[in-house]
């Protein structure tokens, strides 16, 4: 299926406002759907198109992008290759998987200048960066993230255009939705939890409605990431790093525990690994922020971090991989809404990447008790108007905020709001704004 997405409306802005005067990258991780979104804005919004598949392209295909000395040649050659005819101004050439020949990624300046048709390549970002070597990155690209689809993305391909613009509206006038409707609306929210937003997922929901199905989809995509990480680092750390992302998570510790994965292994030597994990989008990075502020960057702790999914249904199905489907509880407990508190970080997960998705980076702070060895811990932080925003996740319903009370404490002439996030209706307690779950990419 072609799903309806976001980033669309994005490429249609480029296409107006740069004329084919820069090229276009469409980045993000392996299987978020880059190569069937470009494709189908090319059938859209242009007279024809070549779609170059470097991953399957010929050995003529890619030997003509050593020699740029002939242009009329190149396009030549490659309308009579795909038997396509190009017309200037109105076509587009789309490298996909452009990080398979870097000279024609170094090509785009010289095929840019000559204005004749437009551009746009696919990549993931971390192999693009890899296979470099030896060539002039190109100045003329405007680049744009894909992410797997967010909640409203979900929707639209359930074929609900509606629920989205009332949570806003509710989220807007903090009106509450009556616990009747939370409660339907919590659990359209867990099904996005446990099928995620991957383009193949959502899809085998859609054609079987089967979460075994959607499972193996979801196992199938891991093990490519897995196959991947290989590449990255053959001695296994980034996959290790990877797999215990969940079991890490569970032990809500105030950081990502390397030498807890990686016997004897220290935080400097995996730096590296974790940058190229990053770039690959399959993980988000949460650094802790050691002096909250406005200016979270200027305070992260590159020594202290929290790992996320990407996706969070492929959070679910990595929590538990070593179980096979019909063992594993939790899907029916999260659809049920018996999730126990022991498996409240999937919430955190969620939380992450939809706020990542949204455009925030991610940044989280912890601080000692008082009266005890244990921390105050507040779950991400958020800059707004030269202030910040703390956010405490909870997976269940109300019931209490001490972390955000004593953050309150603490730095109460640097606060705009304050909120939780939670299972119940919204309301507003105070000055804090109690928020479901489902309400965060509004933040």
């Amino acid at each position: 299926m072609i799903f309806k997405r976001k980033l669309y409306d994005k490429m249609l802005e480029w296409k107006k406002e740069f004329d084919g005067r820069t090229a276009l990258l469409i980045k993000g991780a392996r299987r978020v759907g880059k190569s069937t979104l470009v494709e189908e804005f090319a059938k859209n919004e242009y007279e024809s198109y070549i779609l170059i598949d470097f991953s399957i392209a010929s050995k003529e295909v890619h030997a003509l992008f050593s020699d740029l000395s002939d242009l009329n040649y190149l396009f030549l050659r490659l309308q009579m290759i795909y038997r396509v005819n190009l017309v200037e101004r109105r076509s587009v050439i789309i490298f996909d998987e452009v990080q398979m020949q870097p000279l024609a990624r170094q090509a785009i300046k010289h095929l840019v200048k000559d204005r004749r048709y437009d551009y746009m390549e696919t990549g993931s970002l971390l192999s693009i960066r890899k296979n470099i070597k030896g060539i002039v990155i190109p100045s003329e690209e405007t680049r744009l993230q894909l992410y797997p689809l967010d909640y409203e993305e979900f929707r639209w391909a359930l074929g609900d255009t509606v629920t989205l613009p009332l949570l806003l509206t509710a989220y807007e006038k903090m009106k509450p939705l009556g616990d009747d409707m939370n409660r339907r609306l919590l659990r359209d929210f867990r099904l996005y939890m446990l099928v995620g937003g991957m383009p193949q997922a959502v899809d085998a929901y859609i054609e079987t409605n089967n979460l075994s199905m959607v499972d193996q989809v979801k196992r199938n995509i891991l093990e490519l990431y897995e196959d991947d990480f290989r590449k990255i680092d053959a001695t296994g750390r980034a996959g290790m790093l990877f797999d215990a992302i969940p079991a890490e998570l569970n032990k809500n510790a105030s950081r990502y525990q390397v030498s807890s994965v990686i016997e004897g292994e220290k935080e400097e030597r995996v730096r590296e690994i974790l940058a190229d994990m990053q770039d690959s989008m399959t993980v988000f990075i949460a650094y802790h922020a050691n002096d909250p502020g406005a200016g979270l960057s200027l305070h992260k702790d590159p020594r202290r971090y929290k790992l996320f999914l990407c996706d969070t249904g492929l959070f679910v199905t990595l929590a538990f991989k070593d179980r096979d489907f019909t063992e594993n509880e939790l899907y029916e407990k999260l659809l049920s809404d018996k999730l126990s508190a022991d498996l409240g970080y999937l919430y955190e997960n969620m939380v992450a990447q939809m706020l990542k998705t949204a455009g925030n980076e991610l940044f989280y702070y912890t601080f000692p008790k008082e009266t005890s060895n244990h921390n105050y811990e507040i779950d991400f932080l958020l800059a707004r108007k030269n202030k910040i925003c703390p956010l405490e996740v909870k997976s269940s319903g109300y019931k209490t905020h001490a972390s955000l009370d004593a953050f309150q404490d603490k730095f109460s002439f640097r606060i705009w709001r304050r909120y939780l996030i939670y299972t119940r209706d919204v309301r507003k307690e105070k000055d804090i704004l109690c928020l479901p779950v489902y309400m965060v990419p509004f933040l």
